[in-house]
């Protein structure tokens, strides 16, 4: 059985990204003829058909799109390979940061800013979901995944989960929501709240202490987002659940006011990585400075 040939997938790649075989040919520096050629070889190869033409555009088919995911992650391997067994050469070092779509973007500042405008490092950050995310770090496509949410079980494989902060959970709102000298529970029993939504590990550690405390709040808004719920608590529709790293602008400016501490509830902060043999050292810089 012939290897996979670098160059087919090289080839390739150029012009699933381009998505027009004339521009992918100029770009590489070679005939249109030539990545034709080499485009056909890796189907053959491969046994399926990669690009379907439509007017002037070649469109990927369906396995032409799981071809140009395993060519993202074999070049993404080769560029690490290259930046981290080069010797003698001071290169400009790139850390790739995925971070969940949820997350506070406050705690990411204070995480990456060890290493931000330092001139010999570049920080890539891409957002998305859990699942997104931990498959990229399994292709080697980042070095660490920030998440409020450990992985599931199942899921951990050669995956290393790190606890870098925890955060107490406040109960936050605009200076007119909290007059009087009210408790916890009476505060919570008369004005609307503003949660996480069910299932995520804040919602279920704020359902167990309302049950503990006997309340049922009135939930004005569920958010799966900490950048919404801070822009609905600066509305004042109620009084929110949240880390006060979240709001801590709002905080200083006296825009929001922190109410109490809820008793038993805090939101924890992962970094992720996957075992490696060569490491990216700048996590180990922002690591110890967590």
């Amino acid at each position: 059985m012939s290897e996979l040939n670098y160059h087919h997938l090289r080839y390739f790649h150029a012009v699933a990204v381009d998505g027009n075989l004339t521009r992918a040919a100029t770009a590489l520096n070679v005939s249109q003829s030539a990545v034709s050629t080499q485009i056909r070889l890796l189907e053959e190869r491969l046994g399926h058909r990669l690009f379907e033409r439509r007017g002037r555009a070649l469109l990927l088919t369906e396995a032409g799109r799981i071809a140009l995911d395993y060519a993202n992650s074999i070049f993404t391997s080769g560029d690490e390979l290259i930046a981290t067994l080069q010797q003698g050469e001071r290169q400009r070092r790139v850390l790739r940061v995925g971070s969940l779509a949820t997350l506070s973007r406050n705690f990411q500042l204070k995480f990456l800013r060890p290493l931000l405008g330092r001139s010999d490092v570049e920080v890539i950050v891409r957002s998305g979901s859990a699942g997104e995310l931990f498959h990229a770090l399994e292709d080697l496509q980042i070095d660490i995944v920030l998440t409020n949410q450990p992985p599931p079980a199942d899921t951990l494989g050669n995956l290393i989960v790190r606890k870098l902060d925890e955060q107490p959970i406040s109960l936050i709102a605009i200076p007119s929501l909290l007059a009087g000298d009210l408790s916890i529970e009476q505060r919570l029993a008369s004005t609307p709240v503003i949660l996480a939504t069910s299932g995520s590990t804040l919602r279920m550690s704020f359902d167990a202490m309302a049950a503990r405390l006997g309340i049922k709040p009135q939930i004005a808004a569920e958010v799966d987002d900490m950048a919404m719920m801070r822009l609905l608590t600066r509305e004042g529709i109620g009084l929110a659940a949240l880390p006060p790293i979240v709001v801590r602008d709002e905080l200083a400016s006296g825009e929001l006011v922190e109410c109490a501490k809820l008793p038993g509830v805090m939101e924890t902060f992962y970094g992720v990585t996957a075992e490696r043999r060569f490491p990216n050292p700048l996590l180990e810089v922002l690591i110890a400075a967590a």
